[in-house]
C-alpha cells in the first residue's frame, strides 16, 4: 500500500471519530450548564473545554468572550476552526473522496451524504434544529460510517489503518474529556442527587451509564468513573480498550518487522493492564491524563514515521 494512501485511510479514521467526540464535550457540557451549579469563572464548563482543546487563544481572535452560545458556534460549524465539527466531516469527506479506489462505494456515499447535509447548516438552522438533535445526528453518522466500513470493504491493511486512527482518536478524547470534567466535579459537592445528575451525563456523553451500573451496581462516584473510563478492557472508550486495540492493529500492520510504535503501543498497554486507578489518583489523574495525551501525540508522530513518511 502506498504510504500517501495509508495516511489518507489513518486520517479519515481520525477525522470520523473526531467529529463524533466532539459532539459528545458539547452535549455534555451543555448537560452539565443546564443543571445550573454555579462554579467559579475557572471551573465553568465552557472554559474547561477550550483548555482541554488547546483552543483558547483561536477562541479569543474570532469570539473574544467565553460564552456558551460562542463555544458552541466555534465547536460546530465555525469554518475558521480545524477541529470544528464542520472542519472535521470537510476534512474527512476530502480523505474519502481521494480515496475513492480504495474504499467502498457504501463508505464513499455514507461520507459524502454526511457532509452534504452541514455544507449549508447555518448557526440559526442549528438553534432551530436543537442542539441536543444535531450531536445525536452527528454521532449516528459516525456510527454509521464506522458500519459501513466494517461490513462493506476487505479487512485487510487499509481497513487497519482507518481503524487504527479510530481508537487513537478515542483514547485522545476519553483522556480529554475526563480531564475536563473531574477536576470540577469531583470537588462539586456532596448533594447526591447533583452528583449523580452530573457524573450521569458524562457517563452518558460516552455511552457508558448503563455499562457502570452493570459493572458497579451502586451510586456513581468519581473514582469508579474515572476505572471505567480508564482502565477497564470490555469498555469500548476506555484507554484500556483503544490502546488493546491500537497494539494489536499495530502488530499486524508491523509483519514482523520490529517497528518503534508497536513497541511504544505495547509498553503503554502494559501500563494500563496492571495499573490500579487508586494509585493512579494519589499520584495526579490530571498528570496521569496528560501524560496519556502527549503518548498519544508521539505515538501518532512515530505511526506517520514508520508508515507514513509525512512526519
Amino acid at each position: 500500500m502506498l504510504s500517501r494512501t495509508a495516511e489518507q485511510l489513518y486520517w479519515t479514521g481520525r477525522y470520523v471519530e473526531r467529529a463524533e467526540n466532539m459532539a459528545r464535550i458539547l452535549d455534555v457540557s451543555q448537560r452539565l450548564s443546564v443543571q445550573g451549579r454555579k462554579r467559579s469563572s475557572e471551573a465553568n464548563e465552557w472554559v474547561a473545554v477550550l483548555d482541554i482543546l488547546c483552543a483558547e487563544s483561536l477562541y479569543a481572535e474570532t469570539h473574544g468572550e467565553v460564552t456558551e452560545d460562542g463555544v458552541i458556534a466555534f465547536l460546530t460549524l465555525d469554518r475558521s476552526n480545524p477541529s470544528s465539527i464542520y472542519s472535521c466531516l470537510h476534512t474527512a469527506r476530502e480523505n474519502a473522496r481521494a480515496l475513492r479506489s480504495n474504499i467502498s462505494s457504501e463508505m464513499w456515499e455514507s461520507m459524502n451524504t454526511t457532509w452534504l447535509a452541514i455544507r449549508e447548516l447555518t448557526d440559526s438552522q442549528l438553534q432551530a434544529q436543537g442542539l441536543r438533535e444535531f450531536f445525536d445526528w452527528v454521532k449516528v453518522r459516525s456510527h454509521l460510517f464506522r458500519g459501513v466500513s466494517y461490513t462493506t470493504t476487505l479487512h485487510d491493511d487499509g481497513f487497519a489503518f482507518i481503524r487504527l486512527g479510530t481508537f487513537l482518536e478515542r483514547a485522545d478524547n476519553t483522556a480529554r474529556l475526563l480531564d475536563s470534567k473531574f477536576h470540577i466535579l469531583a470537588d462539586s459537592g456532596t448533594d447526591p442527587a447533583a452528583n449523580y445528575y452530573e457524573w450521569g451525563a458524562v457517563l452518558r456523553a460516552v455511552g457508558a451509564f448503563r455499562a457502570y451500573h452493570q459493572l458497579y451496581h451502586d451510586v456513581i462516584t468519581p473514582l469508579r468513573v474515572a476505572e471505567l473510563l480508564v482502565l477497564h478492557p470490555q469498555m469500548p472508550r476506555s484507554l484500556r480498550f483503544c490502546f488493546d486495540h491500537v497494539s494489536e492493529l499495530l502488530g499486524g500492520l508491523s509483519a514482523g518487522r520490529r517497528l518503534e510504535c508497536e513497541r511504544m503501543a505495547g509498553e503503554f498497554c502494559a501500563r494500563l493492564q496492571y495499573g490500579q486507578i487508586e494509585k493512579i489518583h494519589t499520584k495526579g489523574l490530571h498528570d496521569f491524563l496528560m501524560e496519556v495525551l502527549d503518548h498519544v501525540a508521539d505515538l501518532s508522530q512515530q505511526i506517520s514515521h514508520d508508515f507514513m513518511m509525512t512526519v
